[in-house]
């Protein structure tokens, strides 16, 4: 049994486009971070308190319902492909595995949970990182799934807490309830009518921020937004998931108009963009994953849109998982080099689209079709 055959999913759900506005919001993760009193946190942490959070975790698993009888994977035991596949699967982020091209630190884990879509960090910058990860615009149900883990953990676990402050973490910016929420948005009609400057400014002034497909410190390519609260203290956990429900579904009225307005000032060119997009994926023989991201977005816009139809949400999210390096690479069971791996990505987009509309939403063919790029 491989590492992905232990986890619900493959750890994929997010990919399948059922949750509210899925044509727009692609995900939803609601994050919070704990840390135990009397062990050094993030870096100051030595090897001897990393590993005895880790077994006061494990002892706390056998006494969770919603964790026991998950699949926990120690970092430093998991071949180094599959902790890339699930970094690109956005199930781990880049601290829990270390510095490249050196081995995860020991006491570093990841557990998932059989019964929620809930996942634990273990050792990352915080002790304990609790995320849910769901597809479509659905905070506030990560929120609750993320709420009652944390009840759970709490009752067996000494986090570090103050009165005055709130829960105390390694950084100081996640301070207080600990919780960043974030939404990961397509807007390539905010783009295009140049009105993403304005957006993005308006929801800077509200207390948020935005980054690329990977969080802090990814670059944002292909109109592909993360949209997430900047600070913890002062407030409460449902007035975060509140306050940046509210400012994303005033984002996604907005990337409506605009795509509306394309359609209605520009519809030539709006198709042309489309088309030349599709045509592109369709037919290239060599795409970088950049390339491939950016003709992604007139392409799902034009879905969206219905100019294209016939193309799934589903199987849109999927390109952007399969044809990263890792995958690609464990398709092929060995290393690629940049140029082999630009011609198995578009390789791989070519037999989805050339697939596409011939498999009903609700045949399982469509996961068979990734086993072999599954580990």
């Amino acid at each position: 049994m491989n590492d992905f055959e232990a986890i619900p999913d493959h750890g994929l759900s997010w990919l399948e486009a059922s949750g509210e506005h899925s044509d727009i919001v692609l995900s939803t993760r609601v994050r919070i971070a704990r840390n135990l009193q009397g062990y050094a946190f993030g870096p100051r942490a030595r090897v001897n308190d990393r590993e005895a959070v880790l077994k006061q975790f494990r002892h706390s698993v056998e006494r969770s319902d919603v964790l026991r009888g998950g699949a926990l994977l120690e970092m430093p035991t998991v071949s180094e492909r599959t902790r890339r596949i699930l970094y690109e699967r956005r199930l781990v982020t880049r601290d829990l595995l270390g510095e490249a091209g050196d081995d995860p630190a020991h006491g570093t884990a990841v557990h998932f949970s059989r019964r929620e879509p809930v996942s634990v960090m273990v050792n990352e910058e915080d002790h304990l990182r609790v995320q849910s990860l769901l597809s479509g615009l659905r905070l506030h149900e990560a929120w609750d799934i993320v709420d009652r883990l944390d009840e759970e953990l709490g009752r067996e676990l000494p986090f570090a807490y103050h009165p005055e402050f709130g829960f105390l973490t390694s950084c100081p910016t996640n301070v207080g309830s600990g919780l960043r929420a974030s939404v990961f948005m397509h807007l390539p009609g905010l783009v295009e009518t140049r009105e993403i400057t304005a957006a993005l400014k308006g929801i800077t002034e509200l207390g948020l921020t935005f980054r690329g497909l990977f969080g802090e410190g990814s670059e944002v390519v292909g109109s592909f937004f993360q949209i997430s609260n900047q600070t913890t203290l002062g407030r409460t956990e449902e007035d975060l998931v509140d306050h940046l429900d509210r400012v994303v579904r005033k984002l996604i009225r907005d990337e409506a108009k605009a795509r509306q307005i394309l359609i209605r000032d520009a519809s030539a060119e709006t198709e042309d963009k489309v088309w030349r997009a599709y045509g592109t994926l369709r037919y290239a023989r060599l795409l970088s994953f950049d390339e491939l991201m950016g003709f992604l977005a007139p392409v799902r816009m034009g879905m969206s849109l219905k100019l294209l139809p016939g193309l799934r949400v589903y199987s849109l999210n999927k390109m952007m998982v399969f044809t990263q390096l890792a995958h690609l690479e464990q398709a092929a069971g060995r290393e690629l080099s940049i140029e082999e791996s630009d011609a198995h990505r578009a390789a791989y987009v070519r037999r989805v689209l050339a697939t596409e509309g011939e498999v009903s939403p609700s045949d399982d063919e469509s996961r068979g079709d990734d086993q072999s790029a599954q580990p």
